[in-house]
């Protein structure tokens, strides 16, 4: 059962640092995809204080469409925006065996064509408050992977009753 946290173009290291360092609490995958918005180099990933960066299981695709054409070997994908309507709550994120979790970078989003071409596996997370345009990048990838874990769980626990 994996989970696949996909960062598509993020911007801001720090958020990486912290998207993988919620991957490997996990177990799961992070894949990036090119162009960052920073550098991987040892410089940079020691700057963020990413000690633990080495034992990610990280994976970097040099674009979209390289990434997009092993999309269907990774698992059932979800893309996360604040355009969507349906929210994480009601998408069944722990029903399939993997997994893959999308994001987009953190000034723009994910592409209007990824929203056209994927309109139905798009989701979103409740925001109350209207002055609130979106969550931190990090912050909606541990939402996101720790809901499927608990899904998983609400669904392990159903099996066995």
């Amino acid at each position: 059962m994996s989970i696949h946290v996909v960062l598509v173009q993020p911007e801001i290291h720090w958020n990486t640092g912290n998207a993988g360092r919620t991957c490997l609490a996990v177990g799961a995958t992070l894949h990036l995809i090119e162009p960052l918005g920073f550098s991987l180099d040892e410089r940079q990933v020691k700057r963020a204080g990413l000690d633990y960066w080495e034992h990610v299981a990280l994976r970097v695709w040099p674009s979209w469409d390289a990434f997009e054409s092993q999309l269907p070997t990774l698992g059932e994908p979800y893309f996360f925006s604040t355009k969507a309507s349906r929210t994480l709550w009601d998408a069944p994120l722990g029903a399939a065996s993997d997994v893959v979790l999308v994001f987009g970078r953190e000034t723009g989003g994910l592409p209007a064509d990824l929203h056209e071409r994927y309109r139905e596996r798009f989701v979103t997370m409740p925001i109350a408050s209207p002055r609130v345009r979106s969550l931190n990048l990090s912050t909606s990838v541990g939402i996101a992977v720790y809901e499927v874990l608990r899904q998983r769980r609400l669904h392990d626990l159903t099996v066995m009753a």
